[in-house]
């Protein structure tokens, strides 16, 4: 059986790879046409062990990359899928932001990374899709990087007592925190709804 990452699995769609090929080519260098230095660095499948092409943008032109891939009619990626993080510890640039795209049109995907320092902002892309506002809530409480502009950054899913980020790579593994009593009810947050 043959293990190597680069061995194509087949999909109800084929062979990705062979199939969007030439797509993929046409749309990187249209991106840097447009955005010139604002794309860091491409890897595309077969070339590296990738499934789809992974397109990395400096932070600040994140919002507008995004909104280029979404509404341009050469792009078409029309469905934000996900949007995660990792760390990636010990680089300089410790998290990256992960952008899934999907288009609704073409069947096809890429992937979009952000690469950021500690305690450095991200723009947030809700202006691009409202979906990314619960995401974005997510990779702030599980990695502690906020997003600047985002309309209501707080915890999503731990407790808001919680001191820490857990999926950070130096978060210790056994860190339980134990609270006596329930999480109290914010009026606040209630009244805003």
């Amino acid at each position: 059986m043959d293990t190597d990452i680069r061995t194509p699995i087949p999909t109800v769609y084929g062979d990705q790879t062979k199939k969007f090929h030439d797509v993929w080519v046409s749309q990187v260098e249209l991106l840097k046409q447009k955005f010139g230095n604002a794309i860091e660095e491409v890897r595309m499948p077969v070339e590296y062990p990738t499934d789809v092409p992974i397109v990395y943008v400096a932070k600040d032109s994140i919002v507008a990359v995004l909104s280029a891939l979404r509404n341009d009619p050469s792009f078409g990626y029309n469905f934000l899928a996900d949007l995660s993080c990792t760390d990636e510890t010990p680089n300089e640039k410790r998290f990256e932001m992960v952008y899934q795209l999907f288009s609704h049109s073409r069947f096809n995907r890429i992937r979009v990374k952000v690469r950021v320092r500690e305690g450095e902002k991200v723009p947030t892309v809700i202006p691009v899709w409202i979906s990314a506002n619960w995401a974005e809530r997510e990779v702030y409480d599980m990695f502690g990087v906020e997003f600047l502009n985002h309309p209501d950054l707080r915890r999503i899913l731990m407790d808001h007592r919680w001191e820490g980020h857990p999926l950070r790579k130096d978060y210790p593994l056994r860190g339980y925190q134990v609270f006596p009593s329930p999480e109290p009810i914010d009026l606040d947050v209630l009244e805003r709804q």
